[in-house]
């Protein structure tokens, strides 16, 4: 009998990695903020939320609690699910604002960032149709893109997806899902009138639709009233998944996320989650529980959405001398973002290095389109800096503009 036999050499290369590693790139707001990472520079890039305004104290007395009062439980392994205390809480919260919702309807996650994940892997298989917002969320494109998904971004206007165009899309290319944030977007602030979000949720009930629901910022409102969920809609609420965070609004080092979804996509989202981190660090439930039981939420975030406000209004304000003559820009009524379109011929891409050297930063517009891009725009978070130094910021921006 011949035995055929494997002869290594000495030295013989590694397998590759997956394709999905290196066709899929990392985040260039990650990016930008590791090169203007320099305490000189006035970052307008990042999404980060005003540290001085995390209450810390609060936080710390609610860890300081759990870790004296029960402190096998904080330390020990959890269900994947997550602590029935938090989604207890998170059940309520959610019922109050929206669609009534049981503990059981809730599955905590590690951020609103891992909930994409676990959905992707649930929902798709490699080659399917995933539609988007124009723009979209960038972590949402690299998260269906690592899935193998094809993404399909939906025409829209400022006030945001186009419900025909939707529905057309629909019909051709037959998707798992439609991914929104539809309540100050990231990247353009803008939010969607109830009559359109009605006009999605009927056409997700009557086609056959998953919507993500994304709502990271929905609490951050400065003025104007707050918009029903589409997950209130009764076309779609036996198809939306809806995702919170703590991020904005507590604090995103707690990496505490949420989703609600119906039975059979959560049960399937949490042996997802299994293989993902078998469950979210129970010390960090168990305080963000105690915390909402102990203190104020709604009080704490009503003060970091004025202080938010003040910061929108001045960077508002300094837009204009800022920016060239022919520009535009949102005015969102909440969130972190507004977003820019500089006239026609500018490349915020191209600019950026040369911005940057006024120790000034943005993230250009390019990256969080899908297909060919809107080179003239670009995203400028307003909440990390204070008035004054959104003030500075700008003018060196439109010093840069103009050299």
């Amino acid at each position: 009998m011949i035995v055929n036999q494997t002869v290594c050499a000495d030295t013989a290369a590694l397998p590759p990695l997956a394709a999905r590693a290196t066709s899929v790139g990392g985040s260039p707001v990650r990016d930008i903020l590791a090169v203007t990472a320099r305490p000189e520079v006035i970052n307008f890039a990042g999404g980060l939320p005003a540290p001085e305004l995390f209450d810390a104290e609060g936080i710390a007395a609610a860890y300081r609690d759990v870790l004296a009062e029960a402190p096998a439980r904080a330390l020990q392994y959890s269900t994947t699910e997550g602590e029935p205390t938090l989604r207890s809480v998170l059940a309520a919260r959610t019922s109050a604002r929206g669609p009534a919702t049981d503990a059981d309807d809730i599955l905590i996650t590690t951020g609103s960032q891992q909930a994409l994940s676990l959905l992707a892997t649930a929902l798709l298989e490699p080659g399917d149709a995933v539609l988007v917002e124009s723009p979209c969320y960038l972590a949402a494109l690299q998260a269906f893109g690592f899935a193998g998904a094809r993404v399909i971004a939906v025409p829209g206007d400022e006030d945001g997806p186009d419900p025909e165009a939707l529905e057309e899309l629909v019909v051709r290319e037959r998707p798992k899902l439609f991914y929104t944030v539809p309540t100050f977007q990231n990247p353009t602030g803008r939010t969607v009138p109830a009559a359109r979000r009605a006009a999605l949720a009927e056409i997700a009930g009557r086609c056959g639709l998953w919507i993500v629901e994304d709502d990271p910022y929905g609490e951050l409102r400065f003025e104007g009233e707050r918009v029903p969920w589409i997950a209130t809609f009764e076309g779609a609420r036996d198809r939306t998944v809806l995702l919170g965070s703590f991020s904005k609004v507590m604090a995103p080092g707690l990496r505490l996320g949420w989703l609600r979804a119906p039975a059979a996509l959560r049960r399937a989202c949490a042996v997802a989650k299994q293989a993902a981190d078998l469950h979210t660090p129970t010390v960090n439930q168990l305080a963000a529980a105690r915390y909402l039981a102990d203190r104020d939420l709604d009080a704490h975030v009503a003060r970091v959405a004025a202080a938010y406000g003040e910061r929108r209004d001045a960077m508002l304000a300094g837009l204009e001398d800022a920016l060239p003559e022919g520009s535009a820009w949102t005015r969102p009524e909440g969130g972190m973002f507004v977003w820019v379109r500089l006239p026609q011929g500018h490349d915020t891409t191209a600019l950026l290095p040369e911005v940057v050297q006024y120790d000034v930063a943005y993230v250009p517009g390019a990256p969080f389109y899908v297909g060919e891009p809107d080179r003239a725009t670009l995203r400028l978070c307003f909440v990390t800096q204070t008035p004054d130094e959104i003030a500075e910021g700008l003018r060196r921006l439109g010093k840069a503009l103009r050299a």
